[in-house]
């Protein structure tokens, strides 16, 4: 997994794709905050201010307040790639986002992709 073009790539750019991904299968954009507040320890405020400075997603990831202790029950392929096998710490956690968006999106419960069942 050689692609860190990401890790450069602002925030904002991507973000509005995970919110259409969400709401084209009936969810909302308040379900895509949930997850990133969840995976991250952000706010909505910090959010927004992370939209508004356009924040890459390496610096969106290294200062979150709190990347979630229970990321390691996110398992899976993602990409082609098993998430529990990406070394790449960065990768991992961008892998994290995109599977749970993923998963929001084929209409799995909150609590399940939230990890707390």
């Amino acid at each position: 997994m050689q692609n860190t073009k990401i890790y450069t790539t602002a925030f904002a750019s991507v973000y509005p794709h995970y919110i259409q991904k969400a709401e084209k299968k009936g969810r909302t954009r308040e379900d895509v905050h949930e997850i990133i507040f969840w995976l991250t320890g952000y706010n909505e405020k910090e959010l927004q201010k992370i939209l508004e400075n356009r924040t890459d997603f390496k610096s969106f990831f290294e200062n979150a307040p709190q990347i979630n202790p229970n990321v390691s029950l996110i398992k899976g392929t993602i990409c082609g790639y098993r998430i529990e096998e990406i070394e790449d710490e960065l990768m991992r956690n961008i892998r994290y986002l995109d599977k749970l968006i993923d998963e929001l999106s084929k209409g799995k419960a909150m609590e399940k992709i939230l990890r707390k069942v």
